[in-house]
């Protein structure tokens, strides 16, 4: 009796939240488990091998070479997935952030601009949860 009680609440709960709480619960889930799985991927290189998208005038200045640069990255990526999961209307801008550099990295490189273009979307979507984010009250974001 009790799981039919907590998945009716959970049923009228849903029902009950607006298209922007939905929409914010959603993008949230998306920029927490985004960056944590592309971060750690850094370092299990299961999706692609990294190294290859760091434009070469950014592994000049980074001190070390490309794998360990995109080590870092994965460590600020997942970072900044906890971020998003604990203060969503910081993490957000900071997701939007990183992606912007991210995008300024691969369009320097005069390739990958699929990629690029898929970033941008990610940064829209970001700054939508930001903007959503700091709409709600502060301690329900």
């Amino acid at each position: 009796m009790t799981s039919h009680t907590s998945e009716t609440s959970i049923t009228k709960s849903i029902a009950e939240s607006s298209g922007s709480d939905r929409a914010f619960f959603l993008l949230r889930t998306v920029f927490v488990i985004a960056p944590i799985a592309f971060g750690l991927d850094k370092f299990a290189e299961v999706l692609t091998d990294w190294d290859r998208y760091l434009a070469p005038w950014i592994d000049d200045i980074v001190p070390g070479n490309a794998h360990q640069a995109m080590l870092a990255v994965g460590i600020i990526e997942i970072m900044a997935g906890v971020v998003v999961a604990i203060i969503p209307r910081y993490g957000a801008l900071l997701v939007a952030a990183w992606l912007a550099g991210i995008i300024v990295n691969l369009v320097s490189m005069g390739e990958f601009y699929d990629v690029a273009l898929r970033d941008f979307g990610l940064l829209v979507g970001a700054l939508a949860l930001a903007a959503l984010a700091f709409g709600r009250k502060r301690n329900a974001a």
